[in-house]
């Protein structure tokens, strides 16, 4: 069987690898000559255009995959069928679910392989493009540059929230993660209270450093004066905090609705930390549930693409092999825009986060599974 499997295999990769090339090279074209006002306005020089768009290719790939696999696969089982190879090889005893154990193995693999990149590039991705685009507003004000995120919030806590802190700022640096005017204010275990007031303050070798600094320092007994003092300089190593939770912080507090929700880049470990330490935030809570499950359950269309074109490809040697081609992409069209919709309701907290994400999966790997077993 291992000869017949890489003769599959073959077959389907090859077609794939074009299918793939050919839908990002679309949708890079696509983009382009929809934003090339936008790149000529932000002066961007070729080499850097093609930069941007070399730096997206991970957020590319997690749309194209499935869709590049799906037309690949349908091909790849037309193509068997109108040469009659699928009846010669279930005449010889190899039933269809023997020859759908390649396709669903590499549907498996792209699946992991989708995660991967939706997990550890395409967060990352979308910031560095963000910089690309930004890269010559340098001559702008800082507090006018798209870096500086003004009258931001921040909330931490630790050991079971024995342990608080809540940071104003008047006007925060996204790519350095340098202050204006922070305002800390901070709940230690023993009690007491402490708020520092700063003109500025910079994330230097893993420690908090303020400048220009006053800090107010109230005894944990009712009623006691506090303890003022200023510093030109305090270093703050107990603050755990990174540039990278605040980043976070702002990305998920912006979600309101649910098309922020579906454009937003959250990888899983930025939500569980965001939940981890806003644990209070009900408001956003079904947002980030459903966006987590969306995450989980997202990469495995690759795997329900396969349970969905196997019975259309392997069934085209009885009828026209556009009416399984056309029927099967009919099929995955409405299975995205069912997901949509129910990523939708589960955003909106009319179904159960986990539900919205991982049902229109089931459900279609149902429907393939049935059709399958009707032609097997």
């Amino acid at each position: 069987m291992r000869l017949l499997d890489r003769y599959l295999l073959r077959e389907l990769l090859v077609p794939f690898s074009y299918c793939l090339i050919g839908f990002l090279i679309f949708l890079i074209f696509t983009d382009l000559f929809a934003q090339l006002s936008d790149f000529q306005k932000w002066r961007l020089k070729p080499v850097e255009v093609a930069e941007y768009y070399l730096v997206r290719t991970p957020e590319m790939l997690v749309l194209v995959v499935p869709i590049a696999f799906l037309l690949a696969l349908l091909y790849a089982l037309t193509n068997h069928a109108r040469h009659h190879e699928l009846t010669a090889m279930r005449a010889a005893g190899v039933s269809l679910l023997r020859l759908s154990m390649p396709y669903l193995g590499l549907g498996l693999l792209l699946s992991l392989g989708v995660f991967a990149v939706n997990e550890l590039w395409a967060p990352q991705n979308v910031d560095a493009a963000e910089e690309i685009l930004n890269r010559h507003q340098k001559s702008q004000s800082s507090a006018a540059r798209k870096d500086w995120e003004p009258n931001a919030g921040f909330y931490h806590s630790q050991d079971g929230d024995r342990d608080r802190r809540w940071w104003l700022v008047e006007s925060y640096n996204l790519a350095t993660g340098e202050m204006i005017g922070p305002v800390v204010t901070w709940l230690p275990p023993d009690g007491t209270r402490l708020e520092i007031f700063a003109e500025r303050a910079h994330y230097w070798q893993h420690v908090w450093t303020f400048t220009n600094v006053k800090v107010l320092e109230y005894s944990a007994v009712r009623g006691a004066l506090p303890v003022q003092g200023e510093r030109e300089l305090l270093s703050m190593p107990v603050f755990v905090e990174t540039p990278e939770q605040f980043k976070s912080q702002l990305k998920i507090n912006k979600l309101n609705n649910f098309r922020s929700v579906r454009k937003a880049q959250l990888s899983i470990r930025e939500i569980l930390e965001y939940k981890r330490l806003n644990p209070e935030d009900r408001r956003k809570r079904t947002m980030l549930d459903t966006k987590l499950h969306g995450r989980l359950a997202a990469p495995w269309t690759c795997f329900v693409v396969v349970l969905i074109a196997l019975p259309f490809g392997a069934a085209t040697g009885r009828r026209n092999v556009a009416v399984g081609v056309a029927s099967s992409i009919l099929i995955c069209f409405i299975y995205f825009v069912l997901l949509q919709l129910a990523l939708a309701l589960g955003t909106g907290g009319y179904v159960l986060p986990w539900i919205a994400a991982w049902s229109p999966n089931a459900f279609f790997a149902l429907v393939g599974l049935a059709l399958t077993w009707r032609v097997r």
